[in-house]
């Protein structure tokens, strides 16, 4: 069922001076424009449904995971390695995916430890801003496709008033192309200010997700990574579902 935008009646009308636009066809004096910037408003409703599911506390940040690695680690940093990155990778989130890095290179030294941490901690925000960028195009397109759409709409109502012989006095003559301009001047902003302000309210979220994962690698480095001991030994990593980097390598026994 349509839903129904009612104009107000002039005063003193009855039924007959009222009248009744459906939304439907209100889109449709919007001239051809309203094509794309309908596509932009469903492509940002989509961005802005997934980015909200997937940026989730429990989704990246799972509630009890970091007290069941704790436990495994206390046990034993270096002999629970491999149980803790089976833990890790039973745990399938980006804060275990972070603490996997870390994981895997325990008993190397603290900087190697930091730096593994930090460059998966970035990765993982990048894959959390994931499709942002697309929600704010949407959100800075929308009012030009509008802006465009009253351009051509001026356009056509003029053009009408010039290749009309009785245009003088007759303000009707522009009325329909004044009117394809205001609507789609209203639908681009419509699309926009509601994009713009999930893009922003969306960024806060990651900003926050992103500083738990930081607080996170920081209190994991603390407690079970050391600084490198003269003449110490390398411990082989334990194999991974975190994808390797470059410049990942394990270092050379020291002398």
């Amino acid at each position: 069922m349509d839903l129904i935008l009612t104009l107000a009646a002039p005063a003193g009308g009855g039924d007959a001076g009222a009248s009744a636009i459906s939304v439907w066809a209100f889109v449709l004096k919007g001239g051809f424009m309203m094509i794309p910037i309908g596509i932009t408003s469903l492509v940002a409703l989509t961005v802005i449904v997934e980015r909200s599911v997937v940026l989730t506390k429990g989704n990246v940040v799972p509630t009890g995971f970091m007290s069941g690695l704790r436990k495994i680690l206390d046990a034993g940093p270096i002999q629970n390695r491999a149980k803790a990155a089976q833990y890790c990778e039973k745990n399938d989130s980006p804060l275990s995916r972070v603490m996997a890095s870390g994981v895997n290179r325990l008993g190397h030294p603290l900087e190697l430890v930091e730096k593994d941490l930090a460059d998966t901690g970035q990765w993982e925000v990048l894959q959390l801003r994931k499709r942002l960028r697309v929600l704010s195009v949407c959100a800075s397109v929308a009012p030009l496709m509008g802006l465009t759409g009253t351009i051509f709409g001026m356009i056509r109502a003029f053009q009408t008033v010039a290749m009309s012989g009785e245009a003088l006095g007759k303000a009707e003559l522009l009325a329909e192309g004044i009117y394809e301009a205001m609507v789609t001047t209203a639908a681009g902003l419509l699309v926009a200010i509601p994009a713009m302000i999930c893009y922003h309210w969306l960024s806060a979220r990651i900003e926050g997700l992103a500083s738990k994962l930081d607080r996170a690698a920081v209190d994991f480095a603390a407690t079970y990574a050391e600084p490198a001991a003269p003449g110490y030994v390398a411990v082989t990593p334990v194999p991974s579902s975190v994808p390797a980097r470059n410049g990942d390598q394990t270092p050379a026994v020291k002398a």
